[in-house]
């Protein structure tokens, strides 16, 4: 029997009876993430590949394929009278809706629209990622409202844009991942109660950066290299390049992520509210570990938008090996 997003909300997660209208919000999000999942599919050829000629916020290119799912989130999420307001990795502020000093308008989405853009025009995986907060201001949106720590948040998820579609979520109840069905466009469960294993020899980190890595990480894979095969050394190596992507891959086979901090990136470079929060919320629902090196990411007090942190996660007993190192 298939099961739907729509039907699994109803049957499983209790949360929505006293959530009134996250559920909407989610069918916001399914709305904007099934028409990015078509335009990725044909963007080569529609002529949507390739950069739109300007940066964003932090100084990086920018796609058009990030402006135009950047501009359809904004656009779906808008129409909801629940959602207050939102704010992207594509953005230097938050955006405040016409509805967000209306009484139900309870939620914030904060969202990075295409993770992995730069590779859009090799045909790799990209994906999008989002947490869903309740805000805290009442009448006017507050800066505040987008500064609330990873364990504050109410939902987060991502859509995985590779071989398939896949959203992948959590409410607080386990992490679940739903595959697009193309023809019926619904999404459909495929992995319920996803359970990261606790220990799989595999490495992603990028060894492009290899030299400006602290000691301590390069102490690390070192450790994972060595040949000892009664520990399954020494680790295979997968990395893609889209965090989305190695990540979800490790969510479900198991493995550990790095983005550690450089000595040209001392304060890490991957975005604490956009990316590290939700993918640190989701693999906690899934059993895994995550951490800055030395502290609980999702215990973390943001002081901006777009602050940067370094992060590991993935394995559990792989996360408290690379802890040990530093």
């Amino acid at each position: 029997m298939k099961i739907t997003l729509d039907n699994f909300f109803n049957e499983k997660e209790s949360i929505l009876a006293s959530e009134k209208g996250l559920k909407e919000i989610y069918e916001k999000l399914e709305e904007a993430t099934k028409k990015i999942s078509n335009v990725v599919n044909h963007a080569a050829l529609v002529g949507i590949l390739g950069k739109a000629d300007k940066e964003n916020i932090q100084g990086e290119e920018v796609m058009k394929l990030d402006e135009l799912s950047n501009d359809w989130l904004i656009e779906s999420l808008k129409s909801s009278k629940y959602c207050a307001g939102v704010a992207s990795e594509e953005m230097e502020t938050f955006i405040a809706f016409d509805q967000s000093d209306n009484d139900e308008a309870q939620y914030i989405v904060l969202f990075d629209p295409l993770d992995g853009s730069s590779n859009i025009d090799t045909c790799s995986a990209i994906g999008t990622i989002f947490s869903i907060y309740k805000r805290i201001s009442k009448g006017k949106l507050e800066l505040a409202d987008f500064l609330q720590k990873g364990n504050d948040i109410l939902s987060a998820g991502y859509v995985i844009y590779g071989s398939s579609t896949i959203l992948v979520y959590s409410m607080g109840n386990g992490s679940h991942a739903f595959t697009l069905d193309q023809k019926e466009n619904e999404y459909l469960l495929s992995h319920e109660h996803i359970q990261t294993p606790a220990y799989t020899p595999i490495l992603s980190i990028n060894f492009g950066y290899y030299n400006i890595y602290e000691k301590s990480v390069i102490d690390f894979c070192h450790w994972c290299l060595d040949a000892d095969k009664s520990s399954k050394h020494p680790f295979t190596q997968r990395y893609i390049g889209s965090m989305v992507a190695d990540i979800h891959r490790n969510l479900l086979k198991g493995g550990i992520f790095i983005y550690p901090a450089t000595t040209e990136s001392p304060n890490g470079k991957l975005r604490l509210q956009y990316e590290c929060n939700p993918l640190s919320f989701i693999q906690k629902q899934a059993g895994g570990k995550y951490t800055n090196g030395s502290h609980d990411i999702l215990e973390i007090e943001p002081t901006e938008l777009h602050q940067r942190v370094p992060i590991a996660l993935g394995s559990s007993d792989l996360v408290d090996k690379y802890i040990s190192f530093k």
